[in-house]
């Protein structure tokens, strides 16, 4: 007996539900913005190869990824045509495997210690990351050309550069987001001049359209979006949220449903009830402050999250719904590493 919902109602919470005319308007606005191989759509943010597939219809064939869990994923899926890992991780060997299967895999190099783990590990492509102020992963911009030689003296192809602006993607004004993406990216022009290769990797959801010096964007949240990208002017909507069901009402003047802290990635603030205050998230609850008679017990109510990436970490699957109705469903088969 075939026991697929076909109903939110049917749903078991708390559940990840994607609004899939929303998911389809972001996608195309970022198509449109950034067609073809101008966006590598990272990811780390959604974590399911189903959604991948559903940016391969929309014309962007090439990813971004940033374990080796999800490169391998990818692969077993048949998008592979050109992956890139976008950070520096230990064992390169996994990845080497895949290489010598056949995947297109190119890495992100940063010191001697990983360029020769990625010698070792099998791995023949890669970009040389550089460090543009964030204080992450990535070399010196002056050091970026003597790496590339020496990644080639090893026979490696250097393909370009790669530099994450990550710490100004919430400048809060596009004009003061723009003047400095440009001198973090004139940083990543001047190891550019020195390293070589095609590519200029860098960005993301946040500035994805001030950032004209890179040419491909690493975004991945504006398919789904959250609350805190959603206080930027740029076009995106709210595509996903969590569900979850009215567990109790108390006449004091609250309802507890069941999505809370193991629901949500907390690390960007409460996730938000559009309907109402959410007061605070317990282990497994959230608080919500409520009106006489605006929620009974087994009502189902939608809260959006402040950060996507680790929200959908936290679950195995995304239900994809036409409003009330449920039409698909994209297993999160990238989790973990």
């Amino acid at each position: 007996m075939d026991h697929t919902p076909t109903s939110i109602d049917q749903l078991p919470t708390p559940a990840l539900v994607v609004e899939k005319s929303i998911f389809d308007r972001n996608v195309a606005l970022m198509a449109e913005a950034r067609p073809g191989a101008a966006l590598r759509p990272h990811v780390k943010a959604f974590k399911s190869t189903s959604l991948a597939k559903q940016l391969v219809d929309a014309g962007h064939h090439r990813f971004c990824a940033a374990t080796a869990g999800e490169i391998e994923g990818m692969v077993r899926a048949g998008l592979d045509s050109d992956l890139l890992l976008a950070n520096e991780i230990i064992d390169y060997v996994r990845l080497g495997r895949l290489v010598d299967g056949g995947a297109n895999i190119t890495v992100a190099v940063d010191s001697e210690d990983v360029l020769n783990a990625v010698i070792d590990g099998g791995v023949r492509r890669v970009l040389i990351d550089v460090e543009v102020g964030l204080p992450r992963c990535g070399c010196d911009p002056e050091d970026a050309g003597r790496l590339a030689e020496l990644a080639r003296a090893e026979g490696l192809d250097v393909r370009g550069v790669m530099g994450y602006e990550g710490h100004l993607m919430m400048v809060p004004t596009q004009e003061r987001r723009a003047e400095k993406v440009e001198a973090a990216m004139a940083l990543l022009l001047r190891a550019h001049a020195d390293v070589g290769g095609d590519i200029v990797s860098a960005g993301g959801t946040g500035t994805y359209a001030v950032n004209t010096w890179a040419n491909e964007i690493q975004a991945g949240s504006y398919c789904l979006m959250d609350t805190q990208y959603a206080t930027l002017e740029i076009p995106f909507e709210q595509a996903l949220s969590v569900l979850s069901s009215v567990v109790s009402v108390s006449p004091k003047g609250w309802a507890v449903v069941d999505a809370g802290l193991k629901s949500f990635g907390m690390d960007h603030g409460n996730p938000t009830w559009p309907d109402g205050e959410l007061r605070f998230c317990s282990d497994e609850h959230a608080t919500l402050s409520v009106e006489p008679g605006q929620l009974r017990f087994g009502d189902r109510v939608r809260l959006q999250t402040a950060h996507v990436d680790p929200t959908i970490a936290k679950h195995e699957r995304m239900w994809v719904v036409d409003g009330s109705e449920v039409i698909d469903q994209w297993p999160i088969d990238l989790r973990h590493w």
